[in-house]
């Protein structure tokens, strides 16, 4: 049996470089497509967050309106959803905590609900809104309760 070559394939164990850099391309592709996509997705959560808070059936509109029940007027501020007022009368009155603690009257971005009553612009009474993710009042990214926002 001379003459007969080996033809026996090598066993080929490991990746090639090429193999490695096409792989770790493809993988840096699909995350350049997908990060920016769940920022964004992330900043809109924080949007509905803020409206489903806000609006007429949100969590802070309905403890106004309890408040407002109870007493028989709106809250000076929005901390007294969460404490007693310092007015006797109202103090008399109130029932709360109408919100379990003072974290809940915060929008996701950790800024303080702007809220003002008798509102200006609100039919419901009151004007209560968010400053958005700039934290600055005024600008295009806040977010309200009576209409004209974003």
């Amino acid at each position: 049996m001379y003459g007969k070559k080996n033809n026996r394939r090598r066993v080929r164990r490991g990746f090639t470089l090429l193999e490695i850099l096409l792989v770790v391309g493809l993988l840096a592709l699909l995350a350049a497509f997908a990060i920016p996509n769940f920022v964004t997705q992330g900043e809109e959560a924080k949007k509905k967050m803020v409206k489903a808070a806000i609006g007429p059936n949100g969590t802070i509109m309905q403890a106004i309106d309890m408040y407002k029940f109870n007493t028989g007027v709106f809250p000076e501020e929005l901390k007294y959803l969460v404490e007693k007022p310092n007015d006797d009368d109202i103090a008399k009155k109130w029932t709360g905590p109408y919100i379990k603690d003072v974290s809940g009257l915060k929008d996701p971005w950790d800024h303080d609900y702007m809220y003002q009553a008798p509102g200006n612009r609100n039919e419901n009474g009151v004007d209560l809104w968010s400053m958005g993710a700039d934290g600055r009042d005024g600008t295009d990214d806040d977010i309200n309760n009576w209409g004209d926002d974003k």
